[in-house]
């Protein structure tokens, strides 16, 4: 367990998921939590890293760092999703071995998983056949992160752990028009659409994949609880265990913002994997389950839109 007072370093605070950690254990009631932006603190140069780990010594750390984007950023990107990624994880996870840092948690993707694997994905169908092409590049780096941690507890007895979450949102998502991920582009585009009153929105491909998505408080909570009461090689996946087809997902998404209009498909777009759910037993159990339901999600990550417009900048 992590004593309330511990040194814990949160890398990639002012990101979605990172920003929910520090709220969560905030919450919980930890008080010395270490935070840089990337301005005081970039993680893609080694240097700048391991001066940090050496000057402040944190005892935990969640690996929460990412450059991260939809499936227009990856494809555009390919070279600089996997050097970005693969370069700060390495920095981050190697400095706080080096540093002596009790346990450090990994955080993922589900897209490292094979693009047809069994469905609901287990964490052992990993490497079991070929990535999904349109997010390979980020898929393959953190592959490579989780694999370092899996390989520093065998060789050297450490205590680093894999967290492998599904499609997430909630508050401070980025809603660029083209780089931001399924349902924060949706948010955006229904919300643009109701403003402007226009008749229709057009979504990319024809709607059928189908797809999970889990709120960020709730991630943030079972990356607590992990920290708390998992240790293993073995990533952990963070999912609700239940999917809905992008259709479903768009008419979703535009009853909570209220737009009326039309919802058209542009099938010459792709479609992504055609099936992303993930196995949640593991993280069932060990005692833990999420907590909001889609649509209250969609709901709240609203509500954090409209309450702060440079979202959409972003």
């Amino acid at each position: 367990m992590m004593e309330k007072d511990a040194k814990i370093y949160v890398a990639g605070h002012r990101g979605m998921v990172g920003s929910a950690i520090v709220r969560e254990l905030e919450r919980q009631g930890y008080h010395n939590l270490i935070t840089r932006t990337h301005k005081e603190l970039n993680l893609c140069r080694q240097d700048e890293v391991e001066a940090f780990f050496a000057k402040e010594q944190p005892e935990y750390v969640f690996l929460a760092a990412a450059k991260v984007g939809g499936i227009v950023a990856n494809q555009d990107a390919l070279a600089d999703f996997m050097y970005d990624n693969m370069i700060l994880e390495m920095n981050v996870i190697h400095s706080a071995w080096k540093n002596g840092c009790k346990k450090l948690e990994f955080l993922g993707s589900s897209c490292i998983y094979p693009r047809m694997a069994p469905q609901p994905m287990k964490e052992s169908c990993l490497l079991t056949s070929e990535l999904e092409k349109t997010n390979e590049a980020y898929a393959l780096a953190k592959i490579s992160g989780l694999k370092y941690c899996e390989f520093l507890n065998r060789q050297y007895g450490t205590d680093y752990i894999s967290v492998m979450p599904t499609n997430l949102y909630g508050p401070n998502d980025n809603y660029h028009p083209t780089h931001s991920h399924v349902l924060p582009a949706l948010i955006r585009r229904f919300h643009e659409a109701k403003e402007q009153n226009l008749p229709y929105v057009t979504c990319w491909g024809d709607g059928s994949p189908l797809r999970e998505f889990l709120y960020v408080d709730d991630l943030a909570n079972l990356c607590v609880f992990l920290m708390n009461h998992y240790s293993g090689n073995e990533t952990v996946n963070a999912g609700t265990g239940k999917e809905l087809t992008i259709k479903e997902l768009t008419e979703l998404v535009a009853k909570v913002i209220g737009y009326t209009g039309e919802i058209r498909w542009d099938t010459s777009k792709p479609n992504g994997t055609p099936r992303k759910l993930l196995d949640v037993s593991k993280s069932a159990a060990l005692g833990w389950t999420y907590q909001t339901e889609l649509e209250d999600g969609i709901r709240f990550a609203y509500e954090d839109f409209l309450n702060n417009p440079m979202r959409a900048e972003r």
